[in-house]
């Protein structure tokens, strides 16, 4: 079986193709390049120089700008010119949707023209057509005429190529023989892609984006086998989460669709989108590029096993196998994966600190109020609660203590490997936490098959499973797939610490290790856990725990909040897209499980926002267009009630509650 990564063990950059960008090359093992896009308005030079030059030197090796029309495509040899007055020739690349005479413009003048092949040709008006093949294969010569002349105008000049395709902006004739899928987000690349190959251009880099992490990994794996096979190489490939949103959410979404691809060597560059300024994005780009920088030297000597049977063992790469396990307690089965606050570094736990993981306790009704956010177990450590619990909140101890609070229904034990090993320490008749460090070479004298069989025959039993190893990920994958092998299906939860120097880079960490593994439908449960160098020194509870929720929200396995899908604007937006999505979130975030988009024009509107329930979308200056669905509802709404008219359209919709109410169910 030819799969989509070089090892599902250790750290191997995949092979692709070199591609020249002006003076950079990108893919054939090249560094990971980091890239962003300008927010200005693209005729705007000065401003659009200013704010290039800010994003070069925050670290950004490429700079995108929006070419919406003929004039801003020209205006763009006056940006490049200031940009090498000032001493900056960093390659810029153009943004093409919907105008072939602005690609063909810009690819005279910019080292690199991105175009999107839902949008270039191809039509867009949300029709199901029946194609016949003879109809299918007159579209594509259609294409075939109007797409040549750029790819000419682009091996004349050097200039390099972004086939971008996203998830949400498939045309009217793939979404009729695909549907919206990450097959056809595949074939909508491919059809250029075969085009370029005819005229002998392979200056070409190739994107599948979405705001949907799984949905990009997918596609991504499945391009790659699809040119393997039909083509016999692969392009280097750019990695983003389109629409990724703000602050941490936007920050662990992307880290989880970028990290997991980039986990298996897949990725030659990478931009993060936030709905922020664009100098932002590059230092959440540094901390994921940095992980890898020197991986693959340090796994050498790996100690994570082979897999013998990879077809046996991995089925399937464009849907989500969820791994399926016993139930024990709430853990596994059917269950959302739970999440485990990590308190055992406090001295003393009282009512506030639970505050930090979802309960808010009132002394004068003497009751507790439990977040959708709310942690479903304590790690302890040693420390011993004299205080009556929330009603779903339980309590893990280490052996030592637990013994003398074994007959409390909310205390359960976690055991090392050795422990749980040992017949004569008593164990727990309901749940038994075990910790197991997978294929570390910390432990080599460990009985890995006596534990494992042990464990397969305890229905009490459920896995904590983390690595010492730097390859960790693959490290615990290795040990899920061993688990399948073998038909144990114990839930198992997935740990993970960081000693990273800032939470930022912790988060990316997190985000990372873990998302990775929900994503492909591993794990019950996540244990989020941080080391200062300080041995004294508190993490941060509270953000540690939105951090664990934000990972579950965003590899789609737990859905506890509100998800705003927001484009990280550029030229084309039409309102002041950072103060509209906080006016937005505020008066929204309570809806839980709702997927709101927020986007900045028409480009990014109901074809970009993909699967949102609802749509905020630019239609014009000062205008709103109000989407349900990808149906619209409200069109031109003035911007200065248009947040009031969604609160409305919500209501109509039966999607509304106030958030007194929703903050107390």
């Amino acid at each position: 079986m030819e799969l989509y990564v070089e090892s599902l063990t250790e750290y191997k950059r995949l092979k692709t193709l070199e591609v020249k960008v002006g003076d950079l090359l990108i893919g054939n093992f090249n560094p990971i390049r980091i890239q962003t896009m300008t927010t200005t308005d693209t005729m705007d030079t000065i401003g659009t120089v200013e704010q290039s030059i800010r994003c070069i030197e925050a670290g950004a090796e490429l700079v995108r700008i929006t070419a919406p029309s003929k004039k801003e495509a020209e205006n763009l040899l006056n940006i490049k010119n200031e940009l090498h007055r000032r001493g900056y020739d960093i390659p810029l690349v153009a943004d093409i949707h919907f105008t072939p005479n602005a690609a063909e413009i810009a690819a005279r003048i910019v080292e690199k023209v991105r175009v999107n092949p839902g949008n270039y040709v191809d039509k867009k008006k949300f029709e199901l057509i029946e194609y016949s093949d003879a109809d299918y294969e007159e579209e594509i010569e259609r294409i075939r005429t109007r797409f040549t002349p750029l790819v000419k105008i682009c091996k004349e000049y050097g200039t390099a190529m972004r086939i971008g395709t996203n998830h949400g902006s498939l045309s009217d004739r793939i979404m009729s023989r695909y549907g919206d899928t990450p097959i056809g987000m595949v074939e909508s690349a491919m059809e250029f892609l075969r085009i370029a190959e005819s005229e002998n251009y392979y200056n070409i880099i190739l994107s599948m984006k979405s705001s949907n992490p799984q949905v990009m990994v997918q596609a991504y794996r499945l391009l790659i086998e699809n040119m393997h096979s039909e083509l016999g190489h692969c392009y280097p490939l750019h990695l983003g989460v389109t629409e990724a949103g703000d602050g941490e959410d936007g920050r662990i979404k992307s880290a989880i669709g970028i990290g997991t691809l980039l986990e298996d060597g897949i990725g030659d560059t990478i931009r993060v989108s936030l709905t922020e300024d664009s100098e932002f994005e590059l230092p959440v780009c540094k901390n994921i590029v940095k992980r890898y920088k020197s991986l693959e030297k340090d796994l050498q000597n790996s100690s994570v096993p082979p897999i013998k049977n990879i077809a046996e063992l991995i089925t399937g790469i464009t849907v989500r196998n969820v791994r399926n396990t016993s139930t024990v307690h709430n853990i596994g089965g059917k269950h959302v994966p739970v999440v485990i606050a990590d308190f055992h570094k406090k001295k003393n736990i009282n009512r506030e600190d639970l505050k930090d993981i979802g309960y808010k306790y009132s002394p004068v009704s003497d009751k507790w109020h439990i977040s959708d956010m709310a942690a479903d177990f304590i790690f302890c450590g040693e420390n011993k609660i004299d205080f009556a619990l929330p009603g779903t909140l339980k309590l893990i101890y280490t052996y030592d203590p637990w013994k003398n609070i074994s007959d409390n229904p909310k205390c359960f034990p976690i055991f090392s490997e050795t422990e749980y090993l040992n017949d004569s320490i008593e164990k727990s008749t309901s749940l038994n936490l075990v910790m197991l460090d997978c294929y570390s070479k910390s432990y080599p004298e460990f009985n890995t098959n006596a534990f494992l069989e042990k464990i397969k025959t305890d229905n009490t039993a459920i896995l904590c499973l983390s690595s010492e190893n730097k390859n960790a990920m693959q490290s615990i994958r290795r040990m899920f797939l061993e688990l399948k092998e073998r038909e144990i299906n114990n839930p198992a939860i997935i740990i993970c610490d960081s000693n990273k120097d800032t939470m930022d880079e912790s988060l990316i960490h997190y985000a990372i290790e873990t998302g990775a593994l929900f994503i492909d439908g591993f794990g019950n449960g996540i244990c989020l856990g941080y080391h200062y160098s300080d041995k004294n020194k508190i993490p941060d509870y509270k953000l540690m725990n939105s951090i664990a929720f934000g990972i579950l929200q965003a590899s789609r396995t737990r859905i506890s909040k509100t998800e705003f899908i927001s484009c990280p604007s550029c030229g084309r937006t039409l309102f002041d897209l950072q103060e509209t999505t906080a006016k937005v979130r505020a008066v929204t975030h309570h809806l839980k499980g709702l997927k709101i988009a927020i986007m900045g024009c028409i480009v990014n509107g109901p074809g970009e926002m993909a699967d949102a329930d609802f749509g905020y979308v630019g239609s014009g200056p000062g205008k709103i267009t109000l989407y349900k669905g990808k149906e619209v509802i409200k069109r031109n709404v003035p911007e200065e009630i248009a947040v009031e008219e969604l609160i409305n359209l919500l209501k109509e919709n039966n999607a509304w509650a106030e958030p007194e109410l929703a903050l107390t169910n």
